[in-house]
This record gives C-alpha cells, structure tokens and sequence, in this order.
C-alpha cells in the first residue's frame, strides 16, 4: 500500500492546469471522458443532492458555441474590435475537448447553499483529477461568458448559473509550475 500512496501523492503533486488555448489533440475518447464525469460526481455531497451537472460541448457544435457566444458579446459590445472578436471566435474552439459545468442549487434543501456550492466545486476539482490520470491537461475558465444571461440560458435551467468551462487535451508545451504559497502564510494553528 505504501507504494501505492507514494504514486498516489506525487500524482497530486504534478497535476497542473493548462491554458486553453495551448491545448491540443488528442482529447479522451468519449469512453475516457464519460469516466472522467463519473469520477467527478465522487465527492462530498451533503444531503446526496449533486448539485452540479455537466454538458458536453461536442466538435462537431463548436461553430455554434462560437455564434451563441458572439451574440452574447455584442448584446454588450455593439461594436467589437477585431482582437475582441478574434478572441471570442478563439474561446469556442480552443482544446479537444470542451465540459459546460453547472451549479444547480436545490433551494428546497435543508443542506446550506454555501456546502452545496462546494460540493460543486470539489465535483470540478475531481474533475481536474480525472483528467490528469488520464494523461490529459485541464483548464478550469470563467470569464465574462459565465456570467452572461445569455450564456447562461442556452446550457442552464433558471436556478443554474455556469460554474466554468472545463477545457481539456494535450499541452502543446510542457506545463510550467507556478508559484504557490509558503504552507507558514496558508496554515496556521489554533491557540485558545
């Protein structure tokens, strides 16, 4: 079992998020990428509400996400810049792979909205996991797009907001590390 923890921790110890745009062939398989989202679903999840849910963006409807998205740019930019432009056309097509993930909140529940919202979020950091062993890089994104009405509608019920687009493939260039905090500025001990 020891070996097994070693390999298990300096697992987690190399897993990285990559830039979607860096993100290139291949992405898993729909067999790959159907297990993926079962491993994600494996977290705490008080009440057993799963108060996430996830839709596949396939390829082949990218060119759409790509329009849905321009719409939703210009309802706000009338007039975008090229570099706008180019950069939302970008946003649609980057990486193999493409997972709208949503919060979906049960109102009904006596379970707090705050324990729900990290049951998504630890749904996402699965998710993240999952695609690391599998050889695979993720890039968990928000942006202006999360938050648009219009976004938002074309993939969620009314109670759902975007909890980020999940993006995932093959680096194109190994990953860099970035920097993290010092344990000593993160942890601290509690004395009564």
């Amino acid at each position: 079992m020891l070996n097994d923890r070693s390999s298990i921790l300096s697992f987690l110890k190399t897993r990285r998020s990559g830039r979607p745009r860096d993100l290139v062939e291949p992405g898993p398989s729909e067999e790959q990428l159907r297990e993926i989202l079962s491993i994600a679903t494996r977290v705490p999840d008080h009440g057993k509400l799963a108060p996430w849910r996830f839709v596949i963006i396939a390829k082949e409807d990218r060119s759409r996400l790509e329009s849905l998205l321009m719409d939703a740019y210009r309802a706000n930019n009338p007039e975008p810049a090229r570099l706008e432009v180019e950069a939302v056309q970008r946003f649609a097509h980057q990486a193999p792979a493409l997972v709208v993930a949503l919060f979906k909140p049960v109102a009904s529940s006596k379970i707090p909205l705050w324990e729900q919202q990290l049951s998504c979020g630890a749904a996402l950091m699965n998710m993240l996991n999952a695609v690391h062993a599998f050889g695979f890089v993720g890039g968990w994104i928000t942006g202006w797009a999360a938050f648009s009405e219009i976004v938002r509608s074309a993939f969620a019920a009314e109670n759902e907001v975007i909890a980020g687009f999940i993006f995932i493939g093959t680096p194109a260039a190994p990953l860099e590390d970035r920097p993290r905090p010092p344990l000593d500025i993160v942890v601290t001990r509690w004395r009564p």
